[in-house]
C-alpha cells in the first residue's frame, strides 16, 4: 500500500510530506509522487523514499514538467531520498 503522510509542524525534518514507496517498481513512485504534489501547495516539500532505480531517471522528468523543484537526492544501500518542493 502506498500512504502519503504529513510530517506536522513539529516535525525535525524539512519535509512536510513523505511517500514511502519501497519495494515498488516504474511506473508506480512517479505516479504516486505526480499524485502526492498535485495536492501539495506552493512552498511544501515532498520526501519520496524509493529503491527503483529508474527513479533516478524519471523523477528529474517529472519536475520538468510540472511546477516542482529537486533540493536534493541522496542514496543509502540501494534506497533513494528525494526532496521535492512545490515551487507555484
Amino acid at each position: 500500500m502506498v500512504e502519503v503522510v504529513s510530517l506536522g509542524e513539529g516535525a525535525l525534518v524539512s519535509p512536510t510530506h513523505r511517500l514511502d514507496v519501497i519495494g515498488f517498481f516504474c511506473p508506480v513512485p512517479v505516479s504516486e509522487a505526480k499524485k502526492a504534489l498535485a495536492s501539495m501547495n506552493a512552498g511544501q516539500i515532498l520526501e519520496v523514499l524509493a529503491d527503483d532505480p529508474e527513479t533516478l531517471h524519471d523523477m528529474p522528468l517529472l519536475t520538468t514538467r510540472g511546477k516542482h523543484q529537486i533540493l536534493s537526492v541522496e542514496e543509502n544501500a540501494g534506497e533513494l531520498r528525494f526532496l521535492i518542493e512545490v515551487i507555484v
